[in-house]
C-alpha cells in the first residue's frame, strides 16, 4: 500500500470522526435548545404574569404610597412646629419663673433689710432707754430702801445683817 492511500483512509476516517462530533454536537444543541425553550415557556406562564400582576399592584398602590408619603410629611411638619411651640413657650415660662425668682430674691432681701433696720430702730429709741429707765427706777428704788430701812435700824438699833450689807 502506497503512502497515498494510508493518507486517505487516515484523512477519510478523521472526516467521518469530525462528522461523527457535529452529529453530536448538533443533537446537544437541538437538546439544549429545546430545555431552553421549553424554560422560556416556563418563564412566559409563570413569571411574566406574575410580573404583570406585580406591575399593576404597583401601579395600584403608587397613589396609596405617595398618600402615605404626603402624609407622613405633613405629620413631620406638623409635629416639628409643634415643638417649635412647645420650645418657645417652655423657654418663656422658665424666662418668667427665673424673672419671679429674682423677684421673690430681692422682695426678701428688702423685706429682711427692713427687718434688721425696724429692730434696730427698736432697740434704739424703745429698749434702750427702757433699759436705762428700768436702771434708774432700780437704782431710785435701792436707794429708796435703803435710806428708809437705814431709819429703821437705827431706830431699832439693830446691826445690819451681812447678807444686806452686799446690795
Amino acid at each position: 500500500m502506497d503512502n497515498l492511500t494510508i493518507f486517505i483512509a487516515v484523512t477519510a476516517a478523521a472526516v467521518v470522526i469530525q462528522a461523527g462530533i457535529l452529529v453530536a454536537l448538533y443533537l446537544a444543541f437541538r437538546q439544549t435548545s429545546a430545555r431552553m425553550e421549553a424554560l422560556a415557556g416556563e418563564v412566559k406562564t409563570k413569571v411574566i404574569p406574575t410580573a404583570e400582576l406585580a406591575q399593576s399592584m404597583l401601579a395600584d398602590l403608587r397613589p396609596k404610597i405617595e398618600n402615605v408619603v404626603n402624609n407622613v410629611s405633613e405629620s413631620s411638619t406638623l409635629v416639628r412646629n409643634q415643638m417649635e411651640r412647645l420650645d418657645a413657650t417652655l423657654s418663656d415660662v422658665i424666662d418668667r419663673t427665673r424673672l419671679q425668682v429674682i423677684r421673690a430674691d430681692e422682695f426678701l432681701g428688702r423685706t429682711l433689710d427692713r427687718v434688721e433696720s425696724t429692730t434696730e430702730l427698736v432697740q434704739e429709741t424703745v429698749v434702750s432707754p427702757v433699759r436705762k429707765v428700768s436702771g434708774l427706777v432700780q437704782g431710785l428704788t435701792a436707794g429708796l430702801e435703803f435710806f428708809f430701812s437705814g431709819r429703821r435700824r437705827r431706830r431699832e438699833g439693830a446691826t445690819v445683817p451681812q447678807d444686806e450689807m452686799f446690795i
